[in-house]
């Protein structure tokens, strides 16, 4: 069980900060990196369920459906985070570390968000209301952080390189899918435009 205390230690005033373990590394250790920025890309998805709940009431039973994945995919990347703040071989016995199955349920949902959208055209410009915006901002943040954790691709489980990888797939999926009728802005290539 987490019980924090106190915040303010002082213990990183050096430029250094503790893992899971208690052993000290740079706060610019790859590692530190890694969960600074899942961290990052959960606050992102909390400014998306946030907009989502301050929409009109009864607004879209896909906004309900949205934050009822992006809160499971929350706890899921404190889960992730928890893990990446661990050193090589170090995740204590009692810490639960996220399965295939959580890469698999993100595959599914994303299979079903695809049944009502039409195949693209183009590439999609990272736009929209603001909840699809920031989606996408989520989507690039969690690809960040995809590609700090193929850096320690040794040391970190491919399930979660996997989560991450099909996190910020299903980040882009979902914007599609709660643009809805709006309508996506497409990106029109060089030469082509007016």
């Amino acid at each position: 069980m987490v019980r924090i205390t106190k915040v303010h230690t002082g213990g990183g005033d050096g430029g250094e900060t503790s893992l899971v373990d208690g052993s000290r590394v740079g706060k610019e250790h790859p590692r530190v990196a890694i969960y600074g920025t899942i961290d990052e890309a959960n606050s992102a998805i909390g400014i998306v369920r946030s907009e989502i709940n301050h929409r009109p009431e009864g607004d879209d039973r896909r906004l309900a459906e949205a934050d009822r994945m992006l809160g499971i995919i929350q706890q899921e990347l404190f889960d992730v985070g928890a893990e990446c703040a661990c050193p090589p071989g170090g995740v204590p016995e009692q810490m639960s570390i996220i399965g295939e199955d959580a890469g698999n349920r993100l595959v599914e949902e994303m299979d079903y968000m695809l049944e009502d959208l039409d195949p693209l055209s183009s590439f999609v410009l990272p736009t929209g209301s603001p909840v699809v915006a920031h989606l996408h901002m989520a989507r690039t943040i969690v690809r960040r952080a995809e590609r700090e954790a193929c850096g320690l691709r040794e040391e970190v489980r491919n399930e979660v390189i996997s989560y991450l990888n099909r996190l910020s797939d299903h980040c882009f999926v979902l914007s599609r899918w709660l643009t809805g009728e709006e309508g996506e802005a497409l990106w029109t290539p060089l030469g082509k435009r007016v």
